[in-house]
């Protein structure tokens, strides 16, 4: 995908999801932070966990070291975030991909993923290209390689993994164009896209959380509360006092005759 990224509705997508990004990942602590792969968006720049990498397929600059993405060198519940940027798409397996994402992080850590929509304008003209590139006809669109998951497919995936979505939106409402120019002049599509269309935009954009049921904290032992043990209470002396009571009540109303 490097090459399309340099292409005006590549560079579109990228500056959409870099803003979506930097808003999301600010404010997220820890101490790890994982990027698995399109060493072309910075994902984690905003962030500011102490240890961040960027794990690629295939050597880049950028990379931080090479790495089977359903097969990642990190032990169980060990990292606080992995963003993944158009990863699953291009992902041999993406459900593989994705139970080692759950594996990796920690309790109430949080997974960051954008993708694709293939049901929007981009995805449409996609796949009316390839319908026709198998006859040898016209140019794809969008890159050739990986394969669309839908949004709410995704979602599904992440719920099974016990998964939560915290922040799910869409975006790129810009017609499939191919100029600059063109692109460049419907800018109130935006706007007009999310308050009519809102799931029809050309890429969305996750953060889901990881929930651990039927976790419960413990408090330290110098925190629990002693209960100091009570008194029995004898039935036969509370019921001694009971009639003794009554008998004084008897007498009180003798002598007021």
């Amino acid at each position: 995908m490097h090459d399309w990224f340099q292409t005006p509705p590549g560079r579109y997508l990228l500056a959409w999801e870099r803003a979506q990004l930097d808003l999301a990942v600010a404010d997220l602590f820890g101490f790890h932070a994982l990027q698995l792969g399109l060493p072309e968006l910075d994902a984690l720049s905003a962030n500011r966990m102490p240890h961040r990498w960027l794990a690629t397929h295939t050597l880049a600059p950028e990379s931080d070291f090479v790495t089977d993405f359903s097969a990642l060198p990190f032990p169980a519940n060990s990292l606080d975030l992995v963003v993944l940027p158009h990863s699953l798409e291009l992902a041999p397996d993406p459900h593989t991909t994705l139970r080692e994402v759950a594996r990796v992080l920690v309790p109430e850590g949080r997974v960051v993923i954008c993708g694709l929509n293939p049901l929007s304008l981009w995805g449409l003209r996609q796949q009316r290209a390839r319908l026709y590139h198998r006859f040898g006809f016209g140019d794809l669109f969008l890159p050739q390689a990986g394969e669309f998951i839908g949004y709410w497919r995704l979602r599904d995936w992440l719920r099974l993994l016990g998964f939560e979505v915290e922040v799910g939106r869409f975006g790129c409402y810009r017609p499939a164009f191919s100029h600059e120019k063109w692109l460049q002049r419907l800018p109130w599509l935006e706007r007009a896209g999310e308050r009519w269309w809102p799931i029809l935009g050309a890429v969305y954009f996750l953060v889901a959380v990881k929930r651990v049921r039927g976790m419960t904290l413990l408090s330290p032992a110098w925190k629990t509360p002693r209960l100091l043990p009570s008194a029995p209470v004898s039935i036969a002396s509370s019921a001694t006092l009971t009639r003794a009571a009554a008998l004084n009540d008897i007498k009180k109303l003798k002598d007021s005759d």
